[in-house]
């Protein structure tokens, strides 16, 4: 409301409410149906145009690692519906104190702010959002200080769901739109010093026998190959490459990988058993040792569109699962030195069908086959549904 001080008389005026609405944004049911199939652009009140829901965010010191996953996010429409939509998860019980929830509340402001036709900039300040984030993740994650993608993504991912009142049986709109599952296979490896005849005899052990297990997935990790360490004959580093396909092999179900412990070696190999409407890769791009952080370079050359899953599902279900065909709907990427660097986002925005790179307060549009030249670290892809086959189609 908007008073005159120290008078102190409420002033009603209809010009104020541009001011109102984009202090809280509010969206009906029909808005949120026809988002992803409108291109039209929004005039913002400083003259700038630009498209709803593909606008930077402020890097107030270094949280760009935590708004390229926010990017990413705000742009998976289901997801963005329910947030967008404040009276699906004003009514969730919360037991007394609970400060966990303020993620859920700060995300769909968020939502709603960078989705907001009538905005005054063409960009959004994060600044709420981050500071419950610093709250909840009890600093493990700041404004101030660079984060890693990956385990922002992982944190928040789980913490909004259990926000959300998610359980192992109860699900949310978190679980229903990125939670897979998976088996894992394993095997106990005998201690490699030991004799053969030994260690022959121990494989025939019970504790020696492959086990499976049955495990949820939020995202799936896959490998890099070690980069090489030489130089070509004209002394310059070559950047090597790898297909997606071959980095995807690790959950065919054949492929196995040795995990070491501290006392003891396993083999592990690991096959999908569902896939959800909206799958996340994380590439494992660095590694840690007991003295600093390395960054593998390689580029993972995949297509943009028509990824097909299938071949990794276990063959009894295979036949449950209509739809096995993956487009790309986000790409996040990370440029520079292990501790430093910076990130950026690809996104496609649904209703122009056009690809752009967001980085902070920049937004550019950006041609789709640029994004495959990028050292990608994080990706949101969609499941296609058999509508979008026939538009594809036709």
């Amino acid at each position: 409301m908007f008073y005159c001080l120290p008078d102190n008389y409420k002033i009603i005026d209809s010009s104020l409410e541009d001011i109102t609405y984009v202090l809280k944004p509010t969206f009906t049911k029909q808005q949120i149906c026809n988002m992803d199939k409108q291109a039209k652009l929004s005039r913002a009140y400083d003259g700038t145009t630009y498209l709803p829901g593909i606008v930077g965010l402020n890097n107030i010191k270094a949280n760009d690692y935590a708004n390229a996953v926010l990017q990413a996010l705000s742009n998976v429409p289901p997801l963005r519906n329910y947030f967008l939509e404040e009276d699906n998860y004003r009514n969730i019980q919360r037991p007394p104190g609970d400060i966990m929830f303020l993620l859920v509340q700060r995300f769909g402001e968020l939502m709603r702010k960078l989705w907001n036709p009538r905005n005054f900039k063409a960009h959004v300040s994060p600044h709420e959002m981050l500071q419950a984030v610093v709250l909840c993740s009890k600093k493990k994650f700041q404004i101030t200080k660079q984060g890693d993608g990956v385990e922002f993504l992982s944190w928040f991912l789980n913490a909004l769901n259990s926000a959300l009142g998610g359980t192992k049986k109860k699900k949310t709109i978190v679980t229903e739109v990125f939670q897979g599952s998976m088996r894992i296979f394993t095997k106990k490896l005998p201690h490699p010093d030991l004799p053969a005849e030994e260690k022959e005899q121990l494989l025939h052990n019970e504790e020696y026998q492959e086990t499976m297990l049955e495990a949820p997935f939020m995202y799936l990790t896959l490998d890099l190959p070690t980069a090489p360490l030489y130089k070509d004959e004209k002394e310059q580093l070559i950047i090597p490459q790898v297909p997606l396909f071959s980095i995807l092999a690790k959950f065919n179900g054949l492929t196995e990988k040795e995990y070491k412990t501290y006392k003891e070696n396993f083999l592990k190999r690991f096959q999908l058993t569902q896939l959800p409407p909206y799958l996340i890769f994380c590439i494992k791009r660095f590694t840690k040792n007991n003295f600093f952080v390395e960054k593998n370079p390689t580029i993972v050359n995949f297509p943009i569109t028509n990824v097909d899953l299938r071949e990794y599902l276990a063959e009894e279900f295979q036949n449950v699962h209509k739809n096995t065909t993956y487009d790309l709907v986000a790409n996040i990427v990370h440029d520079g030195k292990p501790n430093e660097g910076s990130y950026r986002i690809h996104v496609l925005h649904h209703g122009t069908g056009k690809w752009y790179e967001l980085q902070d307060l920049q937004v550019t549009d950006i041609l789709p086959q640029m994004i495959t030249l990028s050292e990608a670290y994080i990706q949101i892809w969609k499941r296609r549904d058999d509508e979008e086959k026939n538009q594809q189609g036709a």
